[in-house]
């Protein structure tokens, strides 16, 4: 048999455990109705989407990122309020630094897409209808910059169009 050590703070977690397994389901304590939810009830409502980067790909890691969920947005697989995990796990999903994930979504921010609540989380604002826009404006842009063009005269194509 294996020995291990002891972790004050694993001993926490399987403390705090182990008292959750005890607590009665919302029955009385101490001759009081507890109404009160427990641990065992603790939600924390988000989203996680399916991102795939692929490294072989001449794209920036944080463009992939941001083009993925931009899709999740357009698609409808993130919908307006609902909350996205915390960066650092959508980074140890993807295999890639959190700070790749929080450009990407810095991006999006930008865009009007996310909203960065401090103490919140990241919340979705942008809707279907938005991300397909702002997705079509990001490739009309990509094509204009190939096509030799610069910001102020695709600026003025786009207001001389009726």
């Amino acid at each position: 048999m294996r020995r291990r050590r002891w972790c004050p703070r694993a001993s926490l977690i399987t403390d705090a455990l182990d008292t959750a397994a005890m607590l009665p389901d919302r029955a009385t304590v101490g001759g009081m109705r507890n109404d009160h939810k427990d641990i065992r009830d603790a939600t924390m409502p988000s989203v996680m989407l399916d991102v795939k980067i692929d490294r072989a790909d001449p794209t920036l890691l944080h463009d992939q990122v941001a083009a993925q969920l931009r899709r999740a947005i357009t698609d409808g697989e993130a919908k307006p309020g609902e909350r996205l995990p915390p960066a650092k796990d959508f980074a140890a999903v993807m295999g890639v630094n959190t700070n790749t994930v929080l450009r990407a979504m810095r991006i999006l921010r930008d865009e009007g897409l996310l909203e960065f609540r401090r103490g919140h989380g990241i919340h979705v604002t942008g809707t279907p209808q938005r991300g397909a826009l702002v997705a079509r404006a990001i490739d009309l842009v990509r094509f204009a910059r190939e096509s030799g063009y610069n910001r102020t005269e695709l600026l003025d194509i786009i207001e001389q169009l009726p």
